[in-house]
C-alpha cells in the first residue's frame, strides 16, 4: 500500500523510476510533472478505485491499434496514472481530416464484441466520473439498451432528474430499438467518450485522443459524441471519415439516438438541463 497522502510528484518518481525537477497543479486530480530528463508528464488520480486501470488499459487498446494518436501511458497503480504531455496547439483543418481517417481506421480494427473491455480493463470501469459497466452482448440494438441506456434512466428517476411521467419515452426508444439502430454494424474499437474536451490539437500537426472510455461498439457513437458539444472543424473530420469508411446513408438520423447515452450520463451527474435534452434526444430518435 503505497501513502494516500502521496502528492503528483512523489507518484510521478515512483511510477516512472525518475527524479522529479519541477510539479505545476492544473486541477485537485492532475498535475504536470517535470521530470530529471526534460520530459513532462500528466499525473491523474483516478475518480474511483478502478478508474485508473480502466483508462490506462483504454489507452493502450487504442494505440495498440496503430491509428490514432494517444499519450504514452508511462505508469499506472490502484489509484494514479501517469502518461505522456501532448503539446498542444491550434485546430486546423489538416489535422481534422486525417483525424477523421485515423478513427475510421480504428474503428475498423474492431472488437471481440458490443460491450467488450479492452484487454486488461475492468468489467466494471468509468465514463467521466460515472460508472459504466462493459458487459458483452451479441448484438447492438439490445445491448444498447440494457447496458448503455436504461442503467441510466434509471438512475436519473431514482433521483428525480427525471420524472416518472417522463421515463416512457426512453423506454420506448429502447423498444424500438431494432428498427431504428439502422444496418447492423460489427462491434467497432471506440474511444467512447469523444467530445471535443478529449481531442487536443498537438503542435506536430496531429489530434491526440485522452480520457477513453473505450470498448467495443457502434462506430456512429463516436461521431455522435463528435456533435454532442461541437467540435473544431468537424465537417473535415466527416469528410476524412467518409472518405476512409463510409458511413450508411442516414446516419445522420441517428446521431440523437446515439447521443441519449451521454445525455443521461450528463443528467445523472449534472442534473435536469441534461435530462431535458436526453428527453428532447428521446422524441428526435422516435421520429427519425
Amino acid at each position: 500500500m503505497h501513502n494516500s497522502s502521496e502528492g503528483p510528484a512523489a507518484v510521478a518518481a515512483r511510477l516512472t523510476g525518475r527524479a522529479v525537477t519541477g510539479e505545476r497543479r492544473l486541477s485537485s486530480s492532475l498535475a504536470a510533472v517535470t521530470l530529471d530528463d526534460g520530459r513532462v508528464v500528466m499525473v491523474k488520480r483516478g475518480d474511483g478505485d478502478r478508474a485508473a486501470r480502466a483508462e490506462a488499459a483504454g489507452l493502450r487498446w487504442l494505440a495498440e491499434a496503430g491509428t490514432v494518436h494517444v499519450p504514452a501511458v508511462q505508469g499506472r497503480d490502484a489509484g494514479w496514472l501517469v502518461t505522456d504531455r501532448v503539446a498542444t496547439g491550434r485546430p486546423d483543418a489538416g489535422s481534422a481530416e486525417r483525424l477523421g481517417r485515423e478513427l475510421a481506421a480504428l474503428h475498423a480494427c474492431g472488437a471481440p464484441a458490443f460491450g467488450a473491455p479492452p484487454p486488461g480493463g475492468p468489467e466494471d470501469a468509468y465514463i467521466g466520473l460515472a460508472p459504466m459497466r462493459n458487459v458483452t452482448g451479441p448484438d447492438w440494438p439490445r445491448w444498447y439498451a440494457e447496458h448503455r441506456v436504461l442503467p441510466y434512466l434509471r438512475g436519473a428517476v431514482d433521483d428525480g432528474t427525471i420524472r416518472s411521467a417522463e421515463a416512457p419515452v426512453i423506454e420506448r426508444v429502447c423498444e424500438r430499438l431494432p428498427e431504428l439502430a439502422g444496418p447492423a454494424e460489427p462491434a467497432a474499437r471506440l474511444h467512447g467518450d469523444l467530445w471535443s474536451g478529449n481531442v487536443l490539437w498537438g503542435t506536430d500537426g496531429h489530434a491526440w485522443l485522452i480520457d477513453p472510455a473505450a470498448h467495443g461498439g457502434h462506430r456512429e457513437t463516436d461521431l455522435a459524441m463528435l456533435h454532442l458539444f461541437g467540435c473544431p472543424h468537424l465537417d473535415r473530420i466527416l469528410d476524412g471519415y467518409q472518405d476512409a469508411a463510409p458511413l450508411a446513408a442516414d446516419w445522420t438520423d441517428r446521431i440523437a439516438l446515439h447521443q441519449l447515452f451521454p445525455l443521461l450520463v450528463h443528467a445523472v451527474l449534472f442534473g435536469r438541463g441534461y435530462a431535458e435534452q436526453a428527453l428532447a434526444a428521446a422524441g428526435s430518435a422516435l421520429k427519425s
